[in-house]
């Protein structure tokens, strides 16, 4: 007979099964498999707050197979995903299936690699009760927070809108940035900046005005600025003091699930969702040519920068033998996680660090690779040594003003050889210039100096890099949570996205406006972070889940009750968004609205005029079969196509994004193909033309 190990997903299944053999069945739960029922509350508040589990629908194949196997195999492994959802999933499949849990049937895998599963095999342990008690307390407090509050929004808004524990805070971080952007005042500050030589070079360097007669520059308006300008006419420009000095530059530890998903936002465009969809296949495991199938990075939902002695080795080797001893750091680099961080898991790096991702780019999808590239890059660079930078500044005096310059050199290029870390906010280029050599003393040229008008900016818009660093730093949601919160926010319509920013939509500020005035915990950031911290007590068993619940409970059922009283006959209308489209049926201005499946067009004139048309997203292009414009189309899973706009008249739709330029041969617009092989094509029927990006 075999032993039985139980994990979630096929692809974790055969690349589990491929290091275990024969002597093991390795069968996949498909995820959870009891859950609370959609159709009521589920939760007896009456009775401690007692969860009412069923099975899942559309399990019960998956149910029968699972108690088939436990029956005829000798013992039961419970290998789903380290984590408080993993712990759970196991917890409900033990239940399920009559194992007894104080048994030492719980096995957990951090990296899917021949070590990472031999390591969680020969240390077996029990299911861990307070990660189970979190993880339901949890889903208690969300249960209860959408199927109470919910309700009341549909009375009270709309019908559809949903609440909860981090996607109310969220939404209103976004609410509270686009407020402050709509009510900021810009303010009119100068800055004078000159471009100079210095004797030993004909290099232009750039200087800023820093000091005028012993006081910080702070010019108002173009009067003072002239005056200044003025006053440094003729004069006679001198250095007076340089500094130099070598700076260090350390590498950017490695990730955490948060910092992935920032970054992968920032370099190359990822939605939080994509982001961690590719991050789940490189973890289960993917068929690499010459080694067969393998988990490409450890667990990758994690807030720990713990690295295990063995992958830092690995490391070491790699970048010796790659680049010389030189780029080794004096010693092994720790990073210390923050002091809230769970330490179960390592952060999220390569599996084996000696597989370069030019190795494996053959065998990976395009997103696979940009991923995997971007955490192995990270990774090897956070054990490289520090980057030096020659660093020179340098005050220039005239008239009693002082102007400073400032510079750098590489002097070695350290981890930087490797990678950098992306920033939001890109750095002062003038501080990117080599500044050309200079002495105290030296009578320094001046080219041009000018007057620049500038006005103080607003605070941008949120991305999702940006949003994720805000939930994380304020202590709301856990990594797991803001990739499905970011989805959610979007699909509800209280957030859309402008490019990579996101702005509130109409409904996204009446309803956090109507949530601050009578639930203004709930979108409390500093609640929600404490409602977490206790979440995290329940975690650690310093805290009674129960106990949370209630104290919990008694504080939202009143709060609820009171809202309720308030509002009693009262109904929140939601502004119609205004567009200059005329309705074709009466002649009145249409209206952008918002329903099941977005927003359309719908004619102010309602309910006298019931004329709704599609929003139409232009683009560039003209179908090539009829010569009709190209429109943007969403189809029922969200994916943007393109289609002519005469359909069904004509029939014209493909994947590839139609773009202003025309094709050399036929004329017709050209369209660009994305992914591995990536091309400008041509789609006019019989033509043929394309080319390489």
């Amino acid at each position: 007979m075999s032993d039985l190990v139980i994990v979630e997903s096929p692809a974790k299944a055969k690349t589990i099964k491929k290091y275990l053999g024969g002597d093991y069945e390795v069968i996949a739960s498909m995820g959870h498999v009891r859950d609370l029922p959609k159709s009521k509350l589920s939760v007896d508040i009456e009775n401690n707050f007692e969860p009412l589990y069923a099975d899942m629908k559309g399990k019960e194949d998956v149910i029968k197979e699972l108690k088939k196997y436990a029956k005829k195999c000798d013992k039961v492994y419970l290998a789903t995903d380290p984590d408080r959802e993993g712990e759970a999933i196991s917890w409900h499949i033990a239940n399920m299936l009559g194992l007894d849990i104080n048994q030492n049937n719980r096995v957990a895998f951090n990296e899917i690699t021949k070590t990472g599963i031999q390591n969680g095999m020969s240390n077996p342990h029990k299911i861990d009760m307070d990660l189970v008690n979190a993880q339901q307390a949890r889903r208690i407090i969300d249960r209860i927070v959408g199927y109470q509050l919910s309700p009341f929004l549909w009375r009270k808004v709309k019908r559809g809108l949903s609440a909860g524990r981090v996607q109310s805070v969220s939404v209103r971080l976004i609410v509270d940035r686009e407020n402050e952007i709509k009510n900021f005042t810009a303010q009119e500050y100068w800055s004078i900046d000159a471009k100079m030589t210095a004797p030993s070079s004909r290099k232009v360097f750039s200087a800023k005005l820093a000091l005028v007669d012993g006081k910080k520059a702070e010019l108002s308006d173009k009067a003072q600025t002239d005056e200044i300008l003025k006053r440094l006419e003729n004069a006679e420009f001198k250095v007076t003091s340089v500094k130099k000095r070598v700076t260090k530059k350390t590498p950017a530890p490695p990730f955490i699930t948060s910092t992935l998903q920032q970054e992968a936002s920032r370099r190359m465009g990822f939605q939080s969702r994509r982001t961690m969809k590719a991050a789940q296949e490189l973890y289960e495991g993917i068929e690499i040519d010459g080694i067969g199938f393998v988990g490409l990075i450890t667990y990758m939902r994690t807030d720990s920068l713990r690295i295990s002695d063995e992958a830092r080795n690995a490391a070491a080797e790699y970048i010796e033998a790659r680049y010389g001893k030189s780029y080794l750091p004096s010693s092994p680099r720790i990073f210390k996680s923050k002091k809230n961080a769970q330490d179960a898991h390592e952060a999220i790096r390569p599996s084996m660090p000696e597989l370069e991702p030019s190795r494996v780019k053959a065998n990976l999808t395009t997103d696979q690779y940009k991923l995997y590239k971007l955490i192995w890059e990270r990774f090897i660079a956070s054990q490289m040594a520090n980057a030096l930078h020659d660093t020179v500044s340098a005050d220039i005096e005239a008239e009693n003003c002082v102007f400073k310059a400032s510079g750098y050199a590489v002097k070695f290029d350290g981890f930087t050889v490797l990678y950098e870390e992306s920033k939001d906010v890109k750095d002062d280029e003038e501080n990117n210039k080599i500044l050309p050599p200079v002495e105290a003393g030296d009578i320094i040229k001046v080219k041009s100096m000018e007057g620049n008008q500038h006005f103080t900016q607003p605070p941008s818009r949120f991305t999702e890099a940006t949003l994720i660093k805000a939930l994380e730093e304020n202590g709301i949601g856990r990594p797991s949570t803001y990739a499905p919160t970011i989805t959610t926010i979007t699909a509800r319509h209280y957030v859309e996205r402008d490019g990579k920013q996101l702005k509130p939509t109409v409904l996204g500020d009446v309803v956090t406006e109507l949530m601050k005035e009578h639930f203004k915990h709930i979108v409390d950031a500093k609640f929600t972070a404490q409602m977490e911290a206790d979440l995290d007590a329940v975690e650690h068993g310093e805290r009674d889940w129960h106990e949370t619940l209630s104290v919990f409970y008694d504080d939202f059922s009143k709060t609820l009750e009171k809202a309720e009283k308030a509002m009693e006959g009262k109904r929140v209308k939601v502004p119609d968004e205004k567009t200059d489209v005329v309705c074709d049926v009466c002649g009145k201005m249409m209206v952008i609205k918002i329903g099941r499946f977005g927003k359309f067009l719908a004619c102010s004139g309602f309910p006298e005029c019931t004329n709704t048309k599609k929003i139409v997203q232009a683009t560039k292009g003209i179908c090539p079969l009829c010569g009709s414009k190209v429109i943007a189309k969403k189809s029922k899973k969200g994916r943007t196509f393109f289609g002519c706009e005469s359909y069904p008249e004509c029939n014209f739709m493909t994947w590839n994004t139609p773009i202003e330029e025309k094709c050399p041969k036929c004329g017709s617009s050209l369209f660009k193909k994305g992914g591995k092989a990536g091309k400008i094509l041509c789609e006019k029927p019989g033509c043929g033309y394309e080319r390489g990006l």
